[in-house]
């Protein structure tokens, strides 16, 4: 750090002529640097932190299977290889590494009341999760484009979203995700954090962290704006562009069962979409401030916990495709398994 971030200049004027007096900002030189942060998370309930462990527990365990079924449903079945499903195999994958950024420290911090984190896991744990909620955005949009040729150009589908097009399209996803965040991450890591080092959140989310920095944080907020700006808006407009025209379509098909069947290849998606976008925009729109700090935690719980966890579900409770390999593949376990056990007897 330079002398300047620890002095503050005070000029003041007299008649015998200007005179220069260092005053020491006492923010941060009679201070030690912070080492570690104080997730508070739902410290106010210290009551409930056992029920809270379990029902978090029973979530992160659901999410993990929920997900790692279906990449192994879209990996194993043959008929599973289109794009549709290579998308939905990506999203599952990003939604596993998604929950395991910010579940298994919660569950440990409930079991065991540790709050603490070193702010280099602070930071890491902000990184990845920065860099997946950015990726999440771009495989939605990807996924909408994917319907929408799907059923407004059934014809040239084939043709347009080949194998080559859906890799370059799932690589760019998480690819363009990186560099954003990774910007931001360089930028903090260079503040200067002092005094209180508690947030207020149960992970490293980024208004949390940035407002216990005592170094100017005026740069780093505006280009977390900007970058989050080109991360999540594009996606989104696209995503909103897509299902226009899906809708437009699906309204002029003049029988109701063509209807019934367009709308139910793109409605599991729909519905991921509006519970991703509807909670994040809340949070994020919702006005700052201690009175609507609990508020935040809710809305938040939804796009970090829960949705990671309800997509699979909606997916394969939705999807006649998924819902028939996973019997198929039940049925098949459950043959070879009779046949161990009769060539044992």
């Amino acid at each position: 750090m330079t002398e300047r971030t620890f002095w503050n200049i005070l000029f003041s004027i007299e008649d015998t002529g200007t005179q220069i007096i260092m005053i020491p900002n006492t923010a941060c030189v009679n201070q030690t640097g912070i080492s570690e942060f104080i997730i508070l998370g739902f410290g106010t309930l210290k009551d409930l932190h056992l029920l809270f462990f379990l029902f978090f527990l029973v979530i992160y365990m659901t999410t993990m299977v929920g997900n790692l079924t279906i990449i192994l449903l879209v990996v194993s079945s043959q008929h599973l290889h289109t794009p549709m499903y290579f998308f939905l195999g990506n999203l599952s994958c990003m939604e596993t590494f998604y929950s395991s950024t910010i579940l298994p420290r919660m569950l440990v911090s409930l079991l065991t009341g540790d709050r603490t984190i070193s702010v280099t896991g602070c930071v890491v744990q902000l990184y990845f999760f920065g860099f997946l909620v950015c990726t999440e955005c771009y495989l939605l949009a990807v996924m909408s484009y994917d319907r929408y040729l799907a059923i407004c150009q059934p014809l040239h589908y084939g043709t347009l979203m080949n194998d080559k097009f859906s890799i370059q399209l799932a690589a760019g996803s998480w690819i363009s995700a990186f560099l954003p965040i990774s910007i931001i991450i360089i930028l903090m890591s260079s503040l200067l954090y002092c005094g209180s080092n508690e947030i207020d959140h149960f992970f490293c989310d980024f208004p949390s962290v940035i407002k216990l920095a005592h170094s100017d944080t005026q740069l780093i907020r505006v280009l977390a704006v900007i970058l989050s700006s080109f991360d999540i808006f594009p996606p989104f407009i696209l995503t909103l562009t897509s299902y226009f025209y899906i809708i437009a379509t699906i309204l002029r098909i003049p029988s109701t069962t063509g209807k019934k069947k367009a709308f139910s290849t793109c409605s599991s998606h729909l519905m991921v979409v509006t519970i991703f976008y509807g909670t994040l925009i809340v949070v994020y729109v919702l006005p700052k401030g201690d009175a609507h700090g609990d508020l935040h935690k809710i809305f938040s719980l939804f796009y970090t916990v829960l949705t990671p966890m309800v997509n699979p579900l909606i997916y394969s409770l939705r999807n006649q495709e998924v819902k028939e390999t996973l019997k198929r593949g039940i049925n098949k376990w459950a043959i070879l398994k009779r046949e161990r056990m009769g060539s044992k007897k």
